[in-house]
């Protein structure tokens, strides 16, 4: 059992919880800093969205309707008298909602059947690479919009389709990344002194596939951010009158010649939401590079 504790320390030392210098690496990257200061920033809108002395984010006021920016309303005010302000802390509720749930989706699923493919190769990763081949072929926005279109308009569904729309994605970076440790001399010698499948997969080769699955996480949380916004915009995601970016998107169309500032403030929020996770996860990656270390 030493023998089995030690291989498995010596082979996780690649992995995410034992690489020295990781952090210090990311703080020296400025794009990460910028990214993780942007990322921060918005979950810091949304957590203390309820806390903040801010408007009723659903209360009308028709003596205020689609008022211009002001010392008031800030960014103005929309086509009910609400201000912009409060519907965009509490959208960024709902954009970083959908970013989180859905890789926690996609991870959840994809993490399995990755593993497997990846570790047994065979007929079962023959049936889960065509299976995935087939999904990647439909274009990301297309599947997620189908998945929607059938699950029903509402945020828990759109969050869920975001999920399952990327689950090949992570199949195949998990299969991927499973094939490449497996090969690894560490994982060779726990065989070798009896480790079974179970423990090779859960103890050797899954810690040391994490770096790429928390990059990878990252990097699609923007993608779900902007398809989250899409689907809301297209009517498929949260609904009136919850505020999110999207759906805000979606009403300041009608009113881009009378009220063309309720579409500033929603579209800064989604470009910056996304600049913010990209950068983000561009850092990690080249923090968790090995050949940094």
């Amino acid at each position: 059992m030493a023998s089995l504790d030690s291989i498995s320390s010596t082979g996780a030392a690649s992995g995410v919880s034992a690489r020295p210098g990781v952090l210090s690496r990311l703080i020296r990257n400025k794009s990460a800093l910028i990214g993780g200061s942007i990322v921060l920033a918005f979950l810091l809108m949304a957590v203390l969205a309820p806390v903040l002395p801010l408007a009723d984010p659903f209360k009308s006021n028709f003596l205020a309707i689609r008022k211009p920016p002001s010392e008031l309303y800030w960014f103005g005010t929309d086509e009910l008298g609400r201000d912009q302000v409060t519907r965009l802390f509490y959208g960024a509720q709902a954009s970083l909602l959908a970013g989180i749930v859905s890789v926690l989706i996609a991870v959840a699923i994809g993490l399995p059947f990755g593993l497997l493919a990846g570790w047994y190769g065979g007929w079962i990763d023959i049936v889960i690479s065509r299976v995935t081949e087939a999904l990647l072929a439909c274009p990301f926005l297309i599947l997620a919009i189908a998945f929607a279109a059938v699950l029903g308009p509402s945020l828990t569904n759109a969050m869920i389709a975001i999920g399952l729309s990327a689950v090949p994605i992570f199949i195949r970076l998990i299969r991927g990344q499973v094939m490449s440790v497996k090969a690894e001399d560490f994982v060779e010698g726990a065989r070798a002194v009896g480790a079974r499948d179970l423990r090779l997969m859960f103890r050797h080769v899954l810690p040391n596939t994490l770096s790429p699955i928390v990059v990878q996480s990252t990097l699609f949380m923007a993608q779900a951010i902007i398809l989250e916004a899409a689907l809301s915009f297209l009517g498929l995601g949260q609904q009136p009158p919850s505020p999110s970016w999207g759906q805000m998107l979606n009403v300041a169309k009608n009113f881009m010649e009378q009220a063309p500032w309720m579409s500033v403030a929603p579209g800064i929020c989604i470009f910056l939401a996304v600049l913010g996770f990209n950068l983000l996860g561009d850092g990690l990656r080249d923090a968790l590079d090995p050949k940094e270390n």
